[in-house]
């Protein structure tokens, strides 16, 4: 089974946690501070990190940072206590793989383990496949290899999610995305349609790639006007 990191300053929420993933058969690493998560995480053989946003030393916006900023691999469940659609979206930007407000059920966290990592190993299995390295229409270029964006030849900077939107709905342009089926494909939520994050994304979007390129299907979602 996976190798998963928790770090956890709550003594209390750790040993929960982390008796619920022993129970699935996981082998696990307690940290209680930002800077040991991001040693533990960085060290090698880590599957899947919890990470808490409150942790001393280094707080767990600045430990998901660092670690996309080294392109480590590991996915990453941001847990805390902020529940804010900007502090979610916040740890969505920064390429946060999942994000779970406290207080949360168990179930729910190991339902979010069992996704990620499912996902991971499902990459991993493409990995040697031949697979579109690059999607366009209406002006706008995505290259998947090279991580750039270019709209009418400009180069454009996107976050990782906005980056990953933006080559969902090109690929399938012309065609209606329903909001559940956005969140399923690039955030990868089992449970839908309480959330905006997928507005709110569309929005910047709009206004890095031009906003008549992406237009509203009331009552579905969001199409790319080719």
């Amino acid at each position: 089974m996976a190798h998963i990191l928790i770090a956890e300053d709550e003594d209390g929420i750790a040993r929960v946690i982390d008796r619920a993933l022993r129970g699935e058969g996981h082998r696990t690493t307690i940290v209680t501070d930002g800077i040991a998560a991001l040693e533990t995480a960085t060290g090698g053989g880590v599957d899947l990190v919890v990470l808490d946003v409150g942790l001393p030393r280094m707080d767990g916006f600045t430990v998901l940072r660092m670690l996309r900023t080294m392109d480590e691999p590991v996915q990453i469940i941001m847990c805390t206590a902020r529940d804010s659609v900007e502090d979610t979206v916040a740890g969505l930007d920064h390429g946060a793989d999942d994000y779970l407000a406290k207080p949360f059920r168990v179930e729910e966290l190991l339902a979010r383990v069992r996704l990620r990592l499912r996902q991971a190993e499902e990459r991993r299995g493409e990995a040697g496949a031949v697979a579109t390295d690059q999607v366009s229409a209406g002006g706008v270029v995505v290259d998947a290899t090279a991580r750039t964006v270019t709209v009418d030849g400009e180069p454009v900077d996107l976050s990782v999610r906005e980056f990953a939107l933006a080559w969902e709905l090109i690929e399938h342009a012309g065609q209606a995305l329903s909001r559940d089926q956005l969140l399923d494909r690039v955030w990868g939520y089992e449970v839908t349609g309480a959330s905006n994050v997928v507005d709110v994304y569309v929005r910047y979007l709009r206004g890095k790639l031009g906003a008549e390129r992406i237009s509203t299907v009331r009552g579905v979602g969001y199409r790319f006007v080719p």
